[in-house]
């Protein structure tokens, strides 16, 4: 029994040096990358994360909520600078249970995901949700919720889109978007208040930091020229 404990506990102790090891590795390889690219990297807790974008609910939902592994700096798209932010982010959801003898019992789950954050350079913009779709979504559908539906069939059974502005996400979601979309692995654009969260739900590496930037930069790209001519436009109007 006493060999069975110590094997046990080795188990445990080895189990947390290699995750303390794989964080630090991880850390140090998003520090490198915002060294790479001239951006800021801060890795203390940030609470204050819900207050600054109160707007996505990912950031308001539980408690112990906290920002880390924090970047901050800028990326250039369409001849325009864009400020953008992104990371790690923590909360936690309590759940209590009562069994069929009147106990009650009190779990508690903890949730970690990465995000990233891109600033418009255009206030005004009307909000715009994609994200690929589920089995529950196709159920919502059917009894009376349905998202915004386009010419191409296959893109409307893979993507569930909601926006403030039908006309606008028809303008946005051309068929050059369209097939940018199918071809790759989007992350959910969630796009409010002129601000762009992206997520996958999930905790990523720095190499996959990298590749949603890029997907960003390039979904950006990809709106017609004659959105962002009109969204300029609004905006220097606006000034």
């Amino acid at each position: 029994m006493i060999l069975i404990f110590v094997a046990f506990a080795a188990l445990i102790i080895g189990g947390a040096i290699y995750s303390y090891k794989q964080q630090k590795a991880r850390r140090l390889a998003l520090e490198q990358l915002a060294a790479s690219r001239g951006w800021q990297f801060d890795p203390s807790y940030d609470y204050a994360q819900d207050k600054r974008f109160p707007q996505f609910s990912l950031f308001t939902t539980g408690e112990s909520r906290y920002a880390y592994n924090t970047t901050r700096g800028s990326v250039t798209i369409a001849d325009a600078q864009w400020p953008l932010q992104y990371g790690d982010y923590h909360y936690q959801t309590t759940t209590t249970s009562t069994d069929s003898e009147g106990n009650t019992k009190t779990e508690t789950q903890t949730h970690v995901f990465s995000y990233v954050i891109l600033e418009s350079p255009y206030a005004g913009t009307p909000d715009l949700f994609i994200r690929k779709e589920g089995f529950f979504d196709r159920i919502a559908s059917a009894i009376g919720f349905p998202d915004i539906d386009f010419e191409s069939v296959e893109f409307s059974r893979k993507f569930v889109v909601k926006s403030s502005d039908k006309r606008f996400a028809y303008d946005v979601i051309s068929p050059q978007m369209m097939e940018f979309m199918l071809d790759t692995t989007p992350p959910t654009v969630d796009f409010r208040d002129a601000k762009c969260c992206l997520y996958h739900g999930s905790v990523l590496k720095a190499e996959d930091f990298a590749a949603t930037i890029q997907w960003s930069t390039e979904f950006f790209e990809h709106w017609p020229r004659h959105v962002i001519a009109d969204l300029a436009a609004r905006q220097q109007a606006s000034t």
